[in-house]
């Protein structure tokens, strides 16, 4: 983070700070905050309302409030945990205090006729309603008013309270006193020129104005958002002035393929994959995400690429983040190339000692020109021959740190991206400016729309007879479950969400449903498949299924990605309401592979809540992926749309790009017209989000 005015103060160690030794800022570092500019950037998640006290007769158990009154009774209470009680009257009523860790200097200090202002959570005691453990102060005298303003609470970490933090923040702010930052002119945020005049606002509300705090926090987002799209851009541009081995066409075994495939290319695998060869011609190293839906095609692009590759003597490598879905690609990029000459090898962490080492052999020889593999393809002991071309498949889950490692093992090699989740079109200008985007818009033909259907769960026995007729008819089936045995000594195998009702409904388990189809079905063969299983354990399953040795293959969303069996074409998915719109489209993407006519059944577990019906609503009147993209933003944020949450790419401090999706538009404006017409306030707003992300300019 740097300023206009006082860098040196904002890129100060927080051992700067007045009682902030090495053990604390070791807990800092835990949160991410080195310096005191990351202190500021540390922003709450919610407040405290402070600024009245409310009256004792007016409390219910489960509000957290500032509570005044006179100590009218102070006693040492004995159960099953001894106690410190403290009676406090206003007036109006009396409410317990309890307090099972003090010490005597604090019993003597809360006697009668003393005064105490409290703060924190009303529940229900032995004896009525009772606080434990507030905050307090005491008073020999009746306390003014309280002061109108806001108190914040911040994320903390273990040994660290969010009112340490808060102590903190307030000498920070008292040491960068003169530090500007941003500043530019706008309407909206009138009060908010400066930067450091919103982060001020929300680390100290000067009052209780919740659409001040709003306006400041937007102020802040839309700061933020701004210098990402800067990266991006400057990203893009370092990315133009490298270069690296252009791949002109030569032998044309691509034609040869096509010949071969046994089907036309749609043209939008056609338009794409002519956009992705003359990028590999070129000697600026191609930088392209290729968005396709599911079932669209996108690996047979990504083969052409390769062949491209191979035609001048350089390999590509294939990542794809689940062993599953790499041998998917390695079945399939299999079949293709090496009747063409074109070897191609499979490596995986779980391959013994003897074949990984005859697998690396080719590669570092260059026998194996198309490397396929997960996460493995990054470790230090693999070393290729000519590297020129990265293909990777789901994005968004590696690191940037793993595709940088990656990129290291090449020159800047030219790079693939592909997605089957549909980054939504509010959100691809900001998030991918440095990037070319590629998108396959139509399904190859013969395909049919997967019909989609809402099944209220006490029709759950009909459905059951539905997939034992399909079945009969030598079709197969999906059933995926959310969890993976019964709750109680459950192990959740989805980020399920509460379905909103009051009480949680009972959820149907991979194991227990395995056992019910079993008994239900008796003539139908059954496999089970979850997160619990090696990896050899469920390629084995998922083998007999894909050999139509399985009838019905009960899972977890372990088979969300890399699974294709045309044969199958119905997907049951249990308690439906608990997976989030982008993760269900996915799980829908598993069926309508082949010609035949599919449906996707949707189990869910009534009342529904407002939200979940607008999630399966949407799933049920549309399979277009951009669609059920925009709407997913729209309903859940982004995290899950672009798998963010777990891999820590995209993680804005502030901005939220589903509450914040209006500012992208605003965002991009405003840093184009920075580059064009005021690049040290450009620089700033980078420095002040992004130190240190521009070295992941080609990544």
């Amino acid at each position: 983070m740097s300023a206009g005015g006082g860098r040196t103060q904002l890129d100060a160690p927080v051992t700067a700070l007045p009682g902030v030794g090495r053990a604390g800022a070791e807990k800092l570092e835990r949160l991410g905050i080195e310096t005191l500019g990351d202190l500021l950037l540390h922003l709450p998640f919610r407040y405290q309302d402070r600024s009245r006290s409310i009256p004792i007769n007016e409390l219910t158990a489960g509000q957290e409030c500032l509570v005044t009154g006179q100590i009218v009774a102070s006693n040492i209470a004995y159960g099953r945990r001894r106690s410190l009680t403290v009676a406090v009257d206003d007036g109006t009523g009396r409410l317990t205090m309890r307090f099972f860790h003090f010490a005597p200097r604090q019993r003597n200090a809360m006697r009668t006729g003393v005064w105490m202002r409290c703060f924190g959570d009303v529940r229900a005691g032995p004896n009525g309603l009772e606080m434990a453990h507030p905050e307090y102060r005491l008073h020999d005298d009746e306390p003014p008013p309280a002061t109108g303003t806001l108190t914040p609470v911040y994320h903390a970490t273990a040994g660290l309270a969010t009112t340490r933090i808060r102590t903190c923040v307030e000498r920070a702010l008292a040491r960068c006193e003169d530090v500007h930052l941003s500043r530019f002119d706008d309407a909206a945020f009138a009060d908010f020129a400066d930067l450091m005049a919103a982060i001020r606002t929300l680390h100290a509300p000067p009052q209780v104005d919740q659409e001040n705090i709003r306006k400041a926090r937007s102020r802040v987002a839309l700061d933020e958002l701004t210098g990402h799209y800067l990266v991006m851009k400057q990203s893009q541009a370092l990315l133009q002035a490298q270069t690296t081995l252009p791949l002109p066409s030569h032998r044309g075994l691509g034609r040869t393929l096509l010949d071969q495939l046994g089907f036309r290319l749609t043209r939008a695998q056609a338009r794409v994959t002519s956009e992705v060869l003359n990028d590999l011609a070129a000697e600026r190293p191609m930088m392209r995400l290729l968005q396709g839906d599911v079932g669209s095609g996108k690996t047979v692009v990504a083969a052409f690429a390769a062949i491209r590759a191979a035609e001048n003597g350089c390999q590509t490598a294939v990542m794809a983040p689940t062993e599953i879905l790499a041998e998917q690609h390695f079945e399939t990029l299999g079949a293709w190339l090496p009747p063409l000459g074109i070897g191609v090898c499979l490596v995986t962490g779980r391959q013994s000692a003897v074949e990984r080492r005859a697998r690396l052999a080719a590669v570092h020889e260059g026998r194996d020109l198309v490397v396929v593999g997960t996460h493995a393809l990054f470790q230090a002991g693999v070393a290729f021959h000519k590297l020129a071309l990265a293909v990777i498949d789901e994005q968004h889950r590696f690191g940037v740190h793993q595709r940088m490692a990656l990129r290291d093992k090449g020159c800047v090699p030219h790079q693939l991206v592909m997605t089957a989740t549909p980054i939504p079109r509010t959100l691809t200008m900001a998030l991918y400016a440095d990037m070319d985007i590629s998108t396959i818009d139509e399904l190859p033909p013969g395909r049919e729309p997967v019909r989609t259907r809402l099944v209220a769960m006490p029709r759950r026995a009909a459905v059951i007879e539905r997939v034992g007729r399909t079945c009969a008819q030598g079709r197969q089936a999906y059933w995926v479950c959310t969890l993976i045995e019964d709750e109680g000594g459950s192990q959740s195998a989805a980020n399920v969400e509460s379905s909103g009702s009051a009480e949680r409904p009972r959820q149907n388990a991979a194991e227990a449903t395995f056992a019910e189809l079993s008994a239900t079905m008796p003539d139908l063969r059954l496999g089970l498949v979850h997160g619990r299983l090696s990896a050899a354990e469920k390629s084995a399953v998922m083998a007999k299924f894909k050999a139509a040795e399985i009838d019905v293959l009960v899972a977890t969303t372990v088979i969300e990605v890399g699974v294709d069996v045309p044969n199958a074409t119905v997907m049951v998915i249990d308690n439906a309401e608990r997976l989030g719109l982008a993760q269900l489209h996915q799980l829908r993407g598993r069926v309508g592979r082949g010609s035949g006519r599919s449906e996707c059944i949707l189990l869910f577990e009534p009342p529904l809540s407002a939200l979940a019906q607008q999630r399966l609503a949407t799933l049920r009147d549309t399979n277009d992926g951009f669609e059920v993209a925009e709407k997913d933003l729209a309903l859940r944020g982004p995290g899950d749309i672009l798998g963010t949450r777990q891999t820590g790419e995209q993680a804005f401090k502030v901005a939220d790009l589903a509450a914040d999706h209006a500012l992208v538009s605003k965002a991009v404006a405003l840093g184009n017209r920075l580059l064009a017409e005021d690049q040290a306030m450009a620089r700033l707003i980078v420095d002040t989000w992004a130190r240190g992300e521009v070295d992941y300019a080609t990544v």
